[in-house]
């Protein structure tokens, strides 16, 4: 419920300050005096574009016009309240009361606030639009957008059809990211295969080089040592020959040593000195002959391996190949390896990636159909029901003969089912319905439009109807009638006033007559500027508001007494 409301720079009305009752609230005031700015004041509060380009709603001389309202949130909306706050807010929860703001700069740009913290437009049109209902002439139009008249339906469909939405919306929004994870997929097959082509290419090099650190190690010195073989082997069979010459032309080392041992050896057991040079003698000649025989072993080994160099070569070769493309080290070239392995696992699982895609969404699209079928069925029980008591409503507003209908139609399936909705009425007997945008004047679309709000009300208030209650807002609905069918309309306002708010904006003493609250804008040129004001009456002083809106002077006897009994009869 609003309790307050606030405006201040808006147009005309410098500042205007109205604490707002439970049930029937009125403004009232002489054409022009400036009611609608309230309306607009209320539009702006909902997150709604100014109608007006630049700053034109800000009052002369004032930098920024400013409205606030301050609600009342009963307990039933606090959980989807909560659900729509902005983020600053979300953990703070929502209380008893909600402020919602808006500043107009005379430059034409709006800010917006909740909770008193900075938020944007849509925040307030998503909070404004569940906790009030705005129905006015500038209004209209919502009834002839099928987007509106497909959520007065669902609204009066009870609480498992708000599960039913819900779900539907889930399952839509999954459906499309299937959808687009598909279309992805398939972009991506060709693009697939020749990266796959490629990474199977470098594994398999990989895998036959079967690279290692320690073998590349051992490879890289035994090329060094394979490209100086000739003068190795030279070195050793010099020092072979010089050992042991095979040519037996000259005595070698080795002989020469056992020769010398011999001699030194030959007078054993007479000088401890000699002897010891004789065993030092005999272990050179052994170490000589030893060294002999390595010499002529590694002579005949390097001789042997001359031919292996090219097949070292060739192994480094494809291993240096594998280090250029892809790291630079052994270590690089394995941990590639492992990536590229992973990567094309990864690759060949996409197609059974599209598999499961494919099977998941026709799984998806079942259970969305099942949605769209059960919200038809719903919608088709819902539409019959509420046409009859629209039906009810506007025979009671005095359109006896009017007819009214809910034509159900499938559309392509969206986040809330399959259905387009129009609202068709025919007026008079004996003229074929046709949709309400082609068909009702101004004064039947206000009388409509009251139907449809009673006819909702009826069901909201119904038992398990789930259905939380906002404050009504009407403009001017009393538009183009007059009479009989005025206070029909006022009775019918009054009704839906019981245990709710509504506000509602006119002049017919009829509907003002009726209020609970009664608030009158008036407008005064003081030191040559033109203000409005907003005043709330005093009991007293709604009886000679209700003369004026008979059109009657305050000395008229018999438009008092007028008043008087409209009042009474209230």
């Amino acid at each position: 419920m609003l309790r307050e409301l606030r405006v201040e720079n808006l147009l005309l009305i410098e500042r205007a300050e109205l604490e707002l009752a439970d049930g029937l609230n009125v403004l009232t005031g002489e054409t022009g005096a400036g009611k609608t700015v309230l309306a607009q004041a209320l539009d702006l509060l909902m997150g709604g574009t100014p109608r007006s380009r630049g700053g034109g709603l800000v009052r002369p001389g004032a930098q920024s016009a400013y409205v606030e309202g301050v609600f009342s949130v009963p307990q039933t909306l606090r959980t989807e309240i909560e659900q729509l706050l902005p983020e600053s807010l979300r953990e703070d929860g929502c209380g008893e009361e909600l402020a919602l703001a808006r500043r107009l700069g005379a430059d034409g740009r709006t800010r917006a606030f909740v909770g008193g913290r900075s938020a944007g437009a849509a925040d307030l049109r998503d909070l404004g639009s569940r906790l009030i209902s705005f129905y006015g002439q500038h209004e209209h139009r919502k009834l002839v957008l099928a987007a509106a008249q497909l959520q007065m339906l669902d609204a009066v469909c009870g609480p498992a059809h708000e599960q039913r939405l819900r779900g539907c919306a889930e399952s839509f929004a999954r459906t499309r990211e299937l959808q687009s994870e598909l279309q992805r997929l398939a972009e991506l097959e060709l693009a697939r295969e020749q990266e796959l082509g490629l990474l199977q290419h470098e594994l398999a090099e990989i895998d036959e080089a079967a690279p290692d650190a320690a073998e590349h190690a051992t490879l890289l010195a035994t090329r060094e040592r394979l490209r100086s073989v000739e003068s190795l082997g030279e070195a050793a069979a010099r020092a072979l020959e010089a050992i042991a010459p095979e040519s037996g032309e000259a005595a070698g080392a080795a002989h020469l040593l056992a020769a010398a041992a011999g001699a030194l050896g030959g007078p054993a057991g007479i000088d401890a000195e000699l002897d010891a040079l004789a065993a030092r003698a005999r272990t050179l000649a052994i170490e000589a002959g030893d060294l002999a025989g390595a010499s002529r072993a590694y002579v005949e080994g390097v001789n042997a391996e001359e031919g292996s160099l090219q097949s070292v070569e060739e192994r480094l070769a494809g291993l240096e190949r594998l280090l250029r493309k892809h790291g630079g080290t052994i270590e690089a070239v394995l941990e590639h390896g492992e990536r590229a392995r992973a990567r094309a696992q990864e690759l060949s699982g996409a197609e059974r990636a599209q598999e499961q895609a494919r099977a998941e969404l026709e799984q998806e699209q079942s259970r969305l159909d099942g949605y769209v079928s059960e919200l038809r069925q719903a919608r088709r029980q819902a539409a019959v029901r509420l046409g009859e008591a629209v039906h009810e409503q506007l025979a009671a507003l005095a359109m006896p003969d009017a007819s009214f209908a809910i034509e159900l139609s499938a559309t392509e399936p969206r986040a809330g089912g399959a259905d387009a909705v129009e609202f068709a009425i025919a007026p008079n007997p004996g003229v074929p319905a046709a949709p309400l945008r082609e068909t009702a004047s101004g004064g039947e679309l206000s009388r409509v439009m009251l139907a449809l709000a009673s006819a909702c009300e009826q069901a909201a208030a119904a038992p398990n109807a789930g259905a939380a209650r906002s404050t009504l807002v009407f403009d001017e609905i009393d538009a183009g009638i007059g009479g009989h069918t005025a206070r029909a309309v006022g009775e019918r306002l009054q009704a839906l006033a019981r245990g709710r708010q509504l506000i509602c904006i006119t002049h017919l003493p009829q509907i003002a007559s009726l209020a609970e609250r009664h608030f009158t804008v008036s407008k005064d040129t003081v030191a040559g500027a033109t203000l409005t004001t907003v005043t709330r009456l005093a009991e007293r002083d709604v009886e000679r508001e209700l003369v004026r809106m008979l059109g009657a002077g305050e000395g008229d006897a018999g438009a008092r007494k007028h008043a008087r009994e409209l009042r009474r009869a209230a």
